[in-house]
C-alpha cells in the first residue's frame, strides 16, 4: 500500500523469510559460520536458542543456502507437537521415503531413516533435521524419542546433524536430559541488536527494498531501540507501521515522535485483544 510513495520496490519489514533482507551483523554471520562448521564436520547436535522474533528461523534459511550443493538431505519440523511416532513418520517422509498409506511404527520410520541417511553418507552429502520450537518437547515427550534417533551412526560417525532452534529455556530443558545435552557440541545464544545494529538493521532492510534515501532520521532509529529491545520481529512491526501511519499523513521522514505514537497504538492493540 505504501511502496509507491516512499519508492519502496517491496515492503521492507514483511516477516517472510526472505533471505535479501538477511541483516550481517556480527553476532549472526558468527552464529551461522557455528553452525556451518558443526554441519560440514557432521557434529551429532547443535542448539541454536534465543528470545522469540530474534531471526533463528531467518538464520536456518541461510544456512540451507551457505551449505549449498554440498547439503543433501534436510528436514524442518515447525511445529513438534505431536507424537514420537507421528514425528519420526513427518521426518522420514520429509527426507524422501515413501512410507505407505498405513502409518508406520516408530521402528519403522526409523529404518527408513537409517536407510536414506546412509544413501545421503554414500553419496558425500551432509544432512541436518532441524527442530523448531524446540523448548516445547519436553512437555510433547519428544526429547527421549530424539536422543534415539541419534543413534543412527555408521562407521562411528553421525548420518546427520540435529538441529534444535528453539527459545532461552531450551538450554535449560536440555540439561535436564543429561544424554541428549553432551551430545550437542555447539551451543549458540542469539542476542538481541545492540542501539547501532538495530539501525543498520532497518536501513539494510530498507535498502534492500528499494530505498534511495533515509526515511527515518537519526533519533527515530534510536527510538526504534528503546522501543524494541533490539528485537527484529518488534523491530519489523513497529517500522511496518510507521511507514504506513507516514504515508497516511503524507510525511517525508519518519520521526521519533511519531515512532513514540505508532508504538503506542500497538500496545493499546495489544492490551485491548
Amino acid at each position: 500500500m505504501y511502496e509507491e510513495y516512499w519508492q519502496l520496490e517491496t515492503k521492507p519489514f514483511e516477516p517472510a523469510s526472505d533471505r535479501r533482507f538477511l541483516f550481517p551483523c556480527p553476532g549472526h554471520s558468527s552464529t551461522l559460520h557455528k553452525l556451518q562448521y558443526t554441519v560440514e564436520n557432521r557434529r551429532p547436535a547443535a542448539l541454536l536458542a534465543g528470545a522469540a522474533g530474534i531471526g533463528k528461523t531467518l538464520l536456518w534459511h541461510a544456512l540451507v543456502d551457505q551449505l549449498g550443493e554440498k547439503l543433501g538431505k534436510h528436514a524442518h519440523l515447525v511445529f513438534p507437537l505431536m507424537s514420537p511416532r507421528e514425528m519420526l513418520a513427518f521426518l522420514a517422509e520429509q527426507l524422501g521415503t515413501p512410507l505407505g498409506a498405513n502409518r508406520p511404527s516408530i521402528e519403522e520410520s526409523l529404518c527408513a531413516l537409517r536407510t536414506v541417511l546412509v544413501q545421503n553418507r554414500t553419496q558425500k552429502k551432509l544432512a541436518i533435521l532441524a527442530v523448531d520450537e524446540a523448548h516445547l518437547l519436553e512437555d510433547a515427550g519428544l526429547l527421549e524419542p530424539l536422543r534415539l534417533l541419534m543413534n543412527l551412526r555408521e562407521e562411528d560417525e553421525s548420518l546427520f546433524t540435529l538441529l534444535l532452534i528453539g527459545q532461552v529455556a531450551t538450554i535449560s530443558t536440555l540439561e535436564r536430559m543429561n544424554d541428549l545435552d553432551e551430545r550437542i557440541e555447539m551451543k549458540v545464544l542469539l542476542k538481541p541488536f545492540s542501539s547501532e545494529e538495530t539501525a543498520g538493521y532497518i536501513e539494510h532492510r530498507l535498502v534492500a527494498a528499494g530505498a534511495t534515501r533515509p526515511l527515518f532520521t537519526p533519533q527515530a532509529l534510536e527510538t526504534a531501540h528503546q522501543l524494541t529491545g533490539g528485537i527484529p520481529r518488534r523491530i519489523n512491526r513497529l517500522c511496518d507501521l510507521a511507514l504506513l501511519v507516514g504515508f497516511a499523513a503524507q510525511e517525508s521522514q519518519i520521526d521519533d515522535a511519531q515512532l513514540r505514537a505508532v508504538q503506542s497504538e500497538l500496545l493499546t492493540l495489544a492490551a485491548a485483544a
